[in-house]
């Protein structure tokens, strides 16, 4: 029997918890087998600060994935994001004793490996890092150096930082759940593989998703990783925006800003009012439509403008020119009504909202291809490139027939009778198929062994 490439994405967001079990099918699009969502009670911005309550979320996540989709699940992989995370520039170089060899995997190992030990602040660890552009004895703007000959190898990197504690909090989490860390994705990135197309990766292009306790960038150039930035501010503080300035409950003003909610207050007439049921037979309350579409202008402003710093931060004086495709928004926030055209207001950049139903299959149920699912999506795609069976379909045995004997009462006894067998699969090794990029090769290879060092780490904290 052929083995199935059964990929699972887990995506621990500040709102929700989303499991997502997939696999492609026959024209290279993603089928989504099952899907399952929990509220996310233990993360705050990002970071795990209830590990029980966590593993909760996770496991009603799971089990509502395996329900939908008859799929039992082994392992995960795992979006990380949260304020913690930070990005650095740093260039590096390795010289090679013998000029005329032709530079191989090794060397390129030689160069991540030295870029590995650069000094951190106390509790951080390098969790990524991205090559960009490479340079062989002063040639630069090479994009893949393998096969080349030269003495110097020097290469520009994208380094990702994050607090230690923190990402093991995860593990912790995900361990404690019942299931296995296969792999690491920094959201974003999970984001981008997800809606943006490599047109425009290529032409540069800023992805803003929008959380709801961060909102993360990343921007692409040249299809190359440029910079990445976590903003510790998302939808959750536009909510207790609401709840505050109308007086009204946390759940209430989620569902005032899903249902009326707007990021353009022009939009709303005066005498356009919204009633709220009061608490325990109180009156209810009236609020204006205009008033609330003001409390969310002028948080969403906040959030993008500081977006927009970021951006100007890698495009320099005009991000316009050197990101021709502008912007993609995506995440749960990127639903709010006129977002799109706020945030071409305020950085004059042609905006569209990202989904991520270019990659899933044609017959995708249409709450999937919501920008809310994209960090799942890329998640799941980012588990299909492991090559790994992280999943293992539940298959019910049949009863056998057996000749019927009635006994007396007195002799009968309480037997255990197997209700489901699981049919393990031995996991497949990892192969890396020819063709691959050299920034493809050393994403994965570098994921690969922080999740082992997560796993040792675990181990013996036991």
């Amino acid at each position: 029997m052929e083995k199935e490439n059964i990929a699972v994405g887990l995506d621990i967001g500040t709102t929700k918890i989303v499991a997502m079990i997939g696999r492609k099918n026959e024209y290279g699009k993603l089928e989504i087998l099952g899907i399952g969502k929990s509220k996310s009670l233990g993360v705050k911005r990002g970071v795990v600060d209830n590990i029980t309550q966590t593993i909760q979320s996770i496991q009603q996540a799971v089990q509502e994935a395996e329900t939908n989709s008859g799929y039992k699940i082994k392992d995960v992989v795992v979006g990380i994001a949260g304020q913690h995370i930070r990005s650095i520039q740093h260039s590096d170089y390795i010289s090679r004793s013998n000029a005329e060899e032709v530079i191989g995997d090794k060397d390129i190992d030689l160069l991540i490996n030295q870029v590995h030990k650069l000094a951190m602040l106390p509790g951080e660890e390098i969790i990524h890092v991205l090559p960009q552009e490479f340079k062989i004895d002063g040639q630069s703007e090479i994009k893949e150096p393998i096969g080349m000959c030269g003495g110097r190898l020097e290469s520009s990197f994208h380094v990702v930082v994050g607090q230690a504690s923190s990402i093991r909090n995860v593990g912790r989490c995900i361990q404690s759940s019942g299931i296995e860390l296969s792999g690491l994705t920094l959201e974003p990135l999970a984001s981008a593989d997800a809606v943006l197309s490599q047109e425009e990766k290529e032409a540069g292009v800023a992805l803003i998703d929008i959380g709801g306790g961060t909102t993360d960038l990343a921007i692409f150039k040249d299809g190359i990783i440029r910079h990445t930035a976590v903003i510790p501010f998302g939808g959750n503080v536009i909510t207790d925006d609401i709840k505050e300035g109308c007086s009204i409950i946390e759940k209430q003003a989620e569902l005032l800003k899903v249902k009326f909610g707007s990021a353009w207050p022009g939009e709303n007439k005066d005498n356009e009012i919204v009633s709220i049921p009061g608490l325990r037979g109180r009156e209810p309350k009236e609020i204006s439509l205009k008033n609330l579409s003001k409390i969310i202008h002028a948080r969403v402003v906040e959030i993008i403008e500081q977006v927009f710093v970021e951006i100007k931060a890698y495009g320099h004086e005009d991000p316009r020119r050197k990101l021709i495709a502008g912007i993609v928004l995506t995440g749960g926030g990127a639903q709010l009504n006129h977002i799109k055209q706020l945030v071409e207001y305020i950085t004059g950049m042609d905006t569209r909202i990202g989904y991520p139903n270019e990659h899933l299959a044609g017959d995708s149920d249409e709450e999937i291809s919501s920008p809310l699912y994209a960090t799942a999506v890329g998640l799941v795609m980012n588990s299909i490139e492991n090559n790994t069976q992280s999943a293992v379909r539940i298959s019910f045995s049949a009863p056998e027939k057996v000749n019927v004997y009635r006994a007396p009462v007195e002799q009968i006894q309480e037997v255990e009778v197997p209700v489901q067998q699981i049919e393990e699969e031995e996991r497949v090794q990892v192969k890396i198929p020819v063709g691959e990029s050299t920034e493809t090769k050393i994403r994965k290879s570098f994921f690969d062994k922080y999740v082992d060092k997560i796993k040792d780490f675990l181990d013996n904290a036991e």
